[in-house]
């Protein structure tokens, strides 16, 4: 192939619905390959750790439903990466089954269906801080220890390139993917029809969020990418957005503390010389990309293990010198908590919003709250009654704080719900590492089936 056309109409599937509107641009282009990502770890270790989505079925229904019927008329494979947030195996399985329920509704012809699971058990990793290779920490995680590894729930392994291009040689029409890079489900199929790494891997970098790579923002509206033996190119299908050398350019340093590298199972991408060229007004060209192979591969891990249960609660504060002693208020309720079950056993959070409830410490104005705030009280036990029990004396004792110069006894917290609500339990990331590996298929089996009469 000379060229190789891949639209992503939704760099989140599942998150927000796809827009049609666009989408049906993208297919109207003609693509080969119909791709979108499903997964992040921007929602938090709680669906990875809870086995859970964080969306609704419904729109991941939507999303596949549109991509499927598009992928199977113009007879080209599509591919799903990270199925249903997290590439669990019940969220792979999850995504095969819609697969097929859609098949059996629409009458489709048959097609070739296949999948990979991320999964691995503890056992392996055990087996890998025991062999001297270690377990690496990432971003600040100190080498994983067999405790944090004993308090963790559930692991991921992020697969790169390799068991799309093996489910693709075996003939699928249909990929559903565990964990993975985001862009590797993208840099797969340019791979697997010959075309150079330096720029199959821009090709999945540039696609992976979909629109947003291009301006003005809109989210989840379809962009096409274009791969050749000279150059990758990348256009906004929405009439009114633009892939510009700016958005393209700005895309390619988000989300990472070195904006000229993204790291893969087997290597990383150098984009430190990439050339951004404007060919028209909606359509960039990339060049200088390189891609930079590994001697060992490493495969990311992904671990959530549980906190404990979790209940919430708000209130607001609009008086002045409350708003100025928050603090004195807060550290009264964490007193009368303190007092009931003592200093261990839960956790008691506060946000400040209106203060510094986004940025926390590193907030700059934080000497200078809004007129009113907005606290989230967040209380973390074993078990349900205790978590509602914690939430709910460290919500209602700020209304009865005793401050210095209140003479006063309405109280100055306002309570939008009286009651505390019960939240998703509470997990924290313990596995943010990487495991070196012999094969990079051994931590990822392949399936393959027949849909259809």
């Amino acid at each position: 192939m000379h060229a190789l056309k891949i639209i992503c109409p939704n760099g989140h599937l599942g998150f927000a619905p796809l827009r049609p509107a666009s989408f049906q641009l993208g297919v109207d282009a003609g693509p080969d390959i119909i791709a979108a990502d499903s997964g992040s770890d921007d929602v938090g270790p709680v669906p990875l750790g809870t086995d859970t989505s964080c969306s609704p079925e419904g729109w991941q229904r939507h999303d596949l439903e549109q991509m499927l019927l598009a992928a199977r008329r113009l007879r080209v494979p599509m591919i799903i990466g990270s199925a249903g947030d997290t590439g669990s195996n019940s969220r792979v399985d999850l995504y095969c089954r819609i697969i097929r329920e859609l098949a059996a509704q629409h009458r489709l012809p048959p097609f070739r269906l296949g999948w990979f699971y991320s999964e691995v058990s503890a056992e392996r990793v055990r087996q890998g801080l025991r062999d001297g290779s270690g377990v690496r920490g990432l971003e600040g995680f100190a080498d994983l220890t067999e405790a944090e590894l004993d308090a963790t729930s559930r692991i991921v392994a992020m697969a790169g390139v390799h068991p799309y291009r093996r489910l693709l040689e075996m003939g699928a029409d249909v990929i559903i993917g565990g964990r993975s890079s985001d862009a590797a489900l993208f840099a797969a199929p340019a791979l697997h029809h010959g075309f150079s790494a330096d720029h199959a891997y821009y090709l999945g970098k540039v696609l992976e969020c979909a629109s947003f790579c291009a301006e003005p923002y809109g989210g989840k509206e379809t962009v096409l990418g274009e791969i050749s033996h000279e150059d990758v190119r990348v256009t906004a299908m929405h009439p009114q957005q633009r892939c510009t050398v700016a958005s393209v350019s700005a895309h390619a340093m988000y989300e990472r503390s070195n904006p000229y590298e993204e790291f893969f199972a087997g290597g990383r991408l150098d984009m430190t010389n990439c050339r951004y060229e404007q060919l028209d007004e909606r359509t960039t060209r990339i060049t200088g990309s390189r891609f930079m192979p590994d001697q060992q591969v490493r495969v990311k891990l992904e671990g959530a293990g549980k906190v404990g249960e979790r209940y919430v609660g708000l209130c607001g504060i609009r008086d002045p010198y409350t708003v100025a002693h928050v603090d004195e208020v807060i550290a009264w309720a964490r007193e009368q908590v303190r007092a009931r079950f003592g200093d261990s056993g839960y956790k008691l959070h506060y946000n400040v919003y209106g203060r510094d409830g986004v940025m926390g410490d590193l907030e700059p104005l934080r000497d200078r709250p809004g007129h009113e705030l907005a606290i989230l009280v967040q209380g973390v036990a074993p078990t349900r009654e205790m978590a509602e029990e914690v939430a709910m004396i460290g919500l209602r004792q700020m209304f009865y704080a005793r401050l210095p110069d209140v003479k006063g006894t309405a109280g100055s917290v306002s309570f939008p719900l009286d009651e505390v609500l019960q939240a998703s339990p509470a997990y924290r990331w313990t596995v943010n590492h990487t495991l070196a590996v012999a094969d990079p298929m051994e931590l990822f089996p392949t399936f393959v089936e027949q849909v259809g009469p």
